[in-house]
């Protein structure tokens, strides 16, 4: 299964990644880590032709301009393990790049991940999953309450990240736009 996703731009990354030390530090959880890259999840997927897969990003990325999307608040995917994430607000060029690489890469993938349906997908940044607890909860909340989750982060990539062991690895990372000429 790989993961197509979307880095986040470094000022992004880098408070992303202060946020997850800080709770690691403080509550102990650090399984937001097994994806070392802060990053918004576009889809998941089993796929037969890697190459395949790799000439379409480029291709893709090649006919996609930067967009910025927005983010606000925090929210919960609850359960016994609940995952703290902050959403990232639905906007037309989101859900166009969605829609079009699900639609495309359905049709080459032997198996699609079931929470990335256009018409069900919620795109969000991961703060902390895998190791939290309902106990942990209440204060992880309260600690993140006092940061102002506000953003505009600029999309300009989609990278391909792959199982590896217990993390998922940066395979291939694609930029959006045409490559500037050289002269």
């Amino acid at each position: 299964m790989v993961a197509i996703t979307s880095l986040l731009d470094p000022k992004h990354s880098e408070l992303v990644t202060e946020l997850t030390e800080l709770m690691e530090l403080k509550f102990g959880i650090k399984g937001v880590k097994m994806t070392p890259y802060p990053h918004l999840t576009l889809l998941t997927a089993e796929i037969a032709d890697k190459e395949e897969l790799r000439e379409y990003l480029e291709q893709l990325c090649l006919e996609t301009p930067t967009f910025t999307v927005r983010t606000t608040g925090l929210g919960i995917f609850p359960g016994a393990y609940p995952v703290i994430y902050v959403p990232v607000l639905r906007t037309p060029p989101l859900n166009l790049l969605h829609a079009r690489l699900h639609r495309d890469i359905s049709e080459m993938s032997i198996e699609m991940g079931i929470h990335y349906s256009p018409n069900t997908w919620l795109p969000h940044i991961s703060l902390a999953l895998g190791d939290t607890s309902q106990e942990l909860l209440g204060p992880i909340l309260d600690f993140l309450s006092n940061y102002n989750f506000n953003w505009e982060i600029k999309l300009d990539n989609l990278t391909i990240l792959q199982k590896r062991g217990d993390y998922f690895l940066k395979d291939e990372e694609f930029h959006f736009g045409r490559p500037a000429l050289i002269h």
